[in-house]
């Protein structure tokens, strides 16, 4: 019911195939390549609690609950890194069913006895595809990873083929394939520019929905018959929208999804094929989030977000009268059988994945996996408080903060900054923030303008030349901090991961006085030399997101305004980590960075990992990051609680 964001991982409009990454190998400073230490967790009455114990904690990931609802499917990196494991619908004890580098995704075949799921190398995004059996012992590779970038689509209902996107006829654009399960083998079904993605197989048809990318948060729809190859508009909005979740009625005849067409928010509507008819379902003053159609049809499973918390709600299909479901704070992500059988993953401040079954008639919900939080007391974990203030131009800013608990005077900050840039600080489970705020640092997990989750005019206040007024947005936060009184805004670090990583490399340099240090993890370092590689798939959206980098324009805004122009200003101690093997935001980006400040004498830190991609995958990898990370916020902050 919805993707989640992780901190340190997300970057969305950049996939470079411009740099080789044996090319990227060598680099002369190799006390950057650090050694994981062995993993020390001391007890489980230590206060602060150590980051291990946090990484240790054990949930479930996107359950997924099989056609005929009698099993679920989840991810969870109980051993390190996220593998697939399924459990019998009814409760019981989980199987782990994969075991090599981890998975990417995965999926229920229709006969709800395979699971196909993905895995790429190290975090080089490159997936194979394997199919695997519920009882774990019978596995096939479906395709074997290549050069190209690939998006699973959906299975079709005959289980004898599914959908795809892969750029492997050019290595640039996204084309659509239908891989043929019986004798292995892909068509070409749409050949495109730039990015179109698979989505939903119509009912009793040869008929897909298709989308195209159009900026960074919005789409163009259309119906694709893989059989004739011929493809027909049926959302081309004049200003983008979003369209998602889509989601047949048995008969085929029309869909549910969500849209903010003709609108700000997202709402719930419903497509009429026949009538080519649209109408609104749900509208609230909140975006809608998920929805699912559950029971064969007869029901929908919607859920609403409201300032990063998620309501979800059930209703009849044929008498529209939701009921909401009590669950516990925190995002939700919803899956429902053909039958009557639904589940939803709850992943908060206090839970690093909790499944509950829900009954779709009175939306009584029952835990039926909890997770394992490896000794720590969830009383000592902090539920964030909302906050709005103004930045300097009138523009409404939010944010999530997290206060330490039990201290002296005020705790120095860390500013949290998300990727994206579409992407939104929300209520889920954050090892490095319960960490660190345990450690007595405050935290503000921030949307600055430019987030998604307050509707399309706020996503759309960072485009093109409005780029430096979200980072502006990072000074306003402490402007106002310093007047709320509860944090020492005065003993503050800016913080983010991939395009909040490039936040935190421009507001150091276009702002050095602001903070007291700063920690960047796959960060855009050179804009002009970003947009001019990212992948035609994704340069549809940069033209709206950042502006057309062929256009001498945008070069030159680009060449002014990118970190490495700026970086002569910084002053204050960096902290820098990046994946050797990242394939959208070449490791070069952070290597160009961490030479320029020590050429200066700066107090660099550098976690350069030969390892990981854009993420940091492996349990040992992490725990080194977040515990030196903590060693240089606490050093850098005068934290004196």
């Amino acid at each position: 019911m919805h993707k989640r964001i992780t901190k340190i991982i997300m970057l969305s409009f950049l996939t470079s195939t411009a740099f080789s990454i044996d090319a990227q190998q060598h680099w002369p400073f190799p006390q950057d390549e650090h050694t994981p230490d062995p993993l020390r967790i001391g007890t489980a009455s230590d206060r602060p609690v150590d980051v291990s114990r946090f990484l240790l904690s054990r949930g479930a990931s996107s359950g997924r609950v099989n056609s005929q609802g009698t099993h679920i499917a989840f991810s969870s990196n109980v051993t390190g890194i996220s593998q697939l494991w399924i459990m019998a619908i009814t409760g019981g004890q989980a199987k782990q069913l994969t075991f090599g580098n981890g998975i990417t995704f995965f999926r229920w075949h229709p006969d709800g006895q395979q699971i196909i799921y993905g895995a790429d190398n190290n975090g080089d995004e490159r997936e194979a595809y394997y199919m695997i059996d519920i009882a774990g012992t019978s596995e096939s590779l479906v395709k074997a990873s290549s050069k190209a970038y690939r998006a699973f689509g959906a299975f079709h209902a005959d289980g004898k083929r599914f959908s795809y996107a892969s750029t492997e006829r050019n290595g640039r654009d996204f084309d659509i394939y239908v891989h043929n399960l019986n004798n292995g083998k892909s068509e070409l079904v749409y050949q495109s520019e730039f990015g179109f993605f698979p989505a939903q197989w119509r009912p009793g048809t040869n008929q897909m929905l298709v989308t195209e990318t159009v900026g960074e948060d919005g789409e163009n729809l259309y119906l694709l018959d893989t059989s004739s190859k011929k493809i027909q508009p049926l959302f081309k909005p004049t200003v983008s929208a979003a369209f998602n979740n889509f989601q047949w009625n048995a008969s085929g005849s029309g869909f549910y999804f969500i849209s903010n067409d003709d609108s700000d928010l997202l709402s719930l509507r419903f497509h009429n094929m026949t009538t080519n008819r649209t109408d609104e379902i749900v509208k609230t003053d909140a975006e809608l989030h998920g929805v699912k159609l559950c029971a064969g049809g007869d029901t929908l499973l919607y859920s609403i977000n409201d300032d990063g918390f998620e309501t979800a709600f059930v209703t009849p299909t044929k008498s529209f009268s939701p009921k909401k479901v009590d669950l516990p704070q925190g995002t939700l992500y919803a899956s429902c059988s053909q039958k009557s059988a639904a589940i939803i993953t709850l992943n908060g401040p206090a839970t690093p994945g909790s499944l509950y079954a829900l009954d779709l008639n009175s939306a009584e919900s029952t835990l039926i996996r909890e997770p394992d939080l490896a000794g720590i007391d969830s009383r000592t974990l902090q539920t964030p408080e909302v906050i709005r203030f103004p930045a300097r131009d009138g523009v409404e800013l939010q944010g999530l903060l997290y206060l330490p608990k039990n201290i002296k005077g005020m705790p120095p900050l860390v500013i949290d900054i998300h990727g994206g840039p579409t992407g939104q600080a929300r209520p889920s489970w954050q090892p490095l923030t319960q960490y660190l705020v345990g450690k007595g640092i405050a935290v503000l997990d921030i949307n600055v303008r430019g987030s998604t989750g307050f509707g399309k005019t706020y996503a759309r206040l960072d485009n093109q030349e409005k780029r430096l007024d979200s980072v502006r947005d990072l000074v306003d936060a402490l402007a106002w901090l310093k007047k709320d009184g509860r944090v020492d805004a005065d003993n503050a670090a800016a913080m983010g991961g991939s395009y909040g990583g490039y936040m935190v490399n421009a507001v150091m340099g276009a702002y050095p006085d602001a903070f007291a240090a700063g920690a960047s993890f796959v960060g855009v370092a050179d804009w002009v030399r970003a947009l001019q590689t990212a992948s035609p798939g994704l340069k549809a959206s940069d033209r709206i997101e950042y502006g057309d980098i062929t256009d001498p324009k945008w070069q030159e805004f680009y060449a002014v305004n990118s970190p490495i122009n700026t970086v002569e200003n910084i002053v204050a101690p960096m902290f820098f980590q990046h994946g050797v093997n990242d394939p959208r935001d070449p490791v070069t980006e952070s290597d160009t960075m961490v030479s320029a400040l020590r050429e200066k004498n700066i107090p660099v830190t550098y976690l350069r990992m030969p390892d990981e991609g854009h993420s940091v995958r492996k349990l040992t990898n992490r725990v080194m990051l977040y515990r030196q990370l903590a060693d240089f916020l606490e050093t850098h902050l005068n934290n004196k609680n």
